[in-house]
């Protein structure tokens, strides 16, 4: 009698003990959701099941409980029924996604993958431009085929062209200079000096220029503010333009155009032979007719830009005793009148 009194009083206080170790031992050791209060009650139990379910039924007598999923984990101990099948789980047998990519390990095909990454259904990175930098953390996304980008997939620009590095054909561009698609260097004019950095684009073929893109006498007249020349003839005793100065009046033209932002005067000089009276008059029609050849060659020219000025036969730059210091005399001058706006747009 006593031993049957014994062995009840251990059914009814065996559970209740049970229950509180597995509680311990579930809350000591407890990761991820396991942790959670439902998955300790569900150990407990599963714990006091078993406990009842070994004193009670002989060994022989038992029965074995099935792994419905195939996780190796029995179906009366798996926290995780359904898992799919060749996932690696933990001893709970729920699955394990070490690189959290949201593929189980055991299905994951690419472990490893780096975090923030997007995955396939095998958990294989997605590349979608093909530049090397995962979907996910690819911060240029679209980038286009053949680019060098940084750690983020954005494009690099070394040379600052706007053609991206791998794309652009000529690296190493001056800073400034106009380029086309391939990231090469314009030069409208052909003297050698890229479109973007040239100062007198629209130089003829053959010219001779300086870093800038402009002849000797153009570099003078943006440095010094004033261009003068002998060359432009023009019928004696009148402001008819021989034909002969056309050229050389078109390269002047050509060079004004790209500075529509100076102030100009187009000053007439004389020699001293005949009146002062009417060498005054002859220097102020001879600066007019100037203007005027620039200002129907070039529509782009402003009249108001310029300003026309004669000076007479005053201050002569060579004798007026000899045929070579009179042609000398015989001259037009181009002056800058706000030379501080060219120094702005260097």
């Amino acid at each position: 009698m006593r031993l049957v009194l014994t062995l009840l009083l251990v059914a009814l206080l065996a559970p209740a003990i049970v229950v509180d170790q597995a509680d311990a031992r579930c809350k000591k050791g407890c990761k991820g959701k396991c942790c959670e209060k439902k998955c300790c009650d569900k150990k407990g139990e599963m714990e006091t099941t078993e406990f009842i379910y070994d004193v009670t039924i002989p060994w022989p007598f038992r029965h074995r409980s099935g792994d419905e999923d195939g996780d190796g984990v029995p179906d009366d101990r798996d926290m995780c029924p359904g898992t799919p099948k060749g996932a690696i789980v933990d001893k709970q047998g729920c699955p394990m996604d070490t690189d959290g990519d949201g593929v189980y390990d055991g299905i994951d095909k690419c472990p490893g993958t780096p975090k923030g990454a997007m995955v396939d259904r095998t958990g294989c990175p997605l590349d979608t431009d093909g530049d090397g930098v995962y979907d996910g953390i690819d911060r240029c996304p679209q980038t286009p085929k053949g680019v060098i980008v940084d750690r983020y997939g954005c494009g690099l620009d070394s040379d600052d062209d706007g053609v991206p590095d791998g794309l652009d054909r000529c690296p190493d561009t001056p800073k400034g200079a106009k380029v086309d698609k391939h990231g090469c260097p314009l030069d409208s004019d052909g003297d050698g000096v890229p479109d973007g950095i040239d100062r007198c684009p629209n130089t003829p073929p053959g010219t001779t220029v300086d870093k800038y893109g402009c002849t000797i006498r153009e570099t003078e007249f943006l440095d010094t503010g004033i261009f003068t020349t002998s060359d432009i003839l023009f019928e004696i005793g009148k402001s008819d333009i021989k034909p002969d100065s056309y050229p050389l009046l078109d390269r002047i033209g050509g060079s004004l155009v790209q500075w529509p932002e100076l102030r100009i005067e187009i000053g007439g000089y004389t020699d001293s032979s005949g009146s002062t009276e009417l060498n005054q008059r002859l220097s102020e029609q001879r600066a007019a007719a100037v203007l005027d050849y620039l200002a129907k060659k070039f529509p782009e020219i402003e009249r108001s830009q310029f300003t026309t000025k004669g000076y007479g036969e005053n201050d002569p730059i060579a004798t007026n005793d000899t045929k070579e210091g009179r042609a000398k005399n015989r001259r037009v001058q181009f002056k800058i009148l706000n030379k501080g706006q060219l120094k702005r747009q260097k």
